[in-house]
């Protein structure tokens, strides 16, 4: 049984602002998108089975999370260039944050020990945040099924 994640932030807290490099090499920071629905999802990995089903869920829903006005931003601690390859490969429309320095999955409080097969490590858990145009958090979504997730987010929009 999985163990219930402890969220350091709670549904209607001011989202954490963060400021990251990209894929294709801009930079973007949470201050770009004010007055704008911001779908923050993490994920542990570019290009592993579970974090491409999810990424290829909001490529496929990506033009429906346009007309609702939503931004969608992917975030990992991978390189850009880790990022510049998954978006090639799978055609990914919308951006990915590179924070490789984790103070945005810190500030987020997705960064904690997990364990595979009996080996514990730190790493990122596939957690969303919907952030709403007045900057705080209006939905948090802290078990994620990989491929069902675009639509749940969609749902809540």
């Amino acid at each position: 049984m999985a163990k219930e994640i402890e969220l350091k932030l709670k549904e209607g807290d001011l989202a954490p602002a963060f400021s990251a490099a990209t894929n294709s090499g801009g930079n973007v920071s949470l201050a770009d998108f004010k007055g704008r629905h911001v779908i923050l999802y993490f994920y542990p990995r570019d290009d592993t089975p579970g974090c491409t089903k999810e990424a290829c869920a909001f490529r496929d829903h990506f033009a429906e999370f346009r007309k609702k006005g939503a931004v969608v931003l992917g975030v990992s601690v991978d390189p850009v260039k880790a990022h510049d390859k998954f978006v090639a490969k799978y055609k990914l429309p919308f951006t990915l944050l590179a924070d490789e320095d984790k103070k945005i999955v810190q500030a987020y409080g997705v960064w904690a020990q997990k364990s595979f097969m009996g080996r514990k490590y730190m790493g990122t858990n596939r957690i969303t945040f919907l952030i709403g145009p007045d900057g705080r958090i209006k939905k948090i979504w802290p078990k994620v099924k990989p491929d069902q997730h675009a639509e749940e987010v969609l749902a809540v929009l």
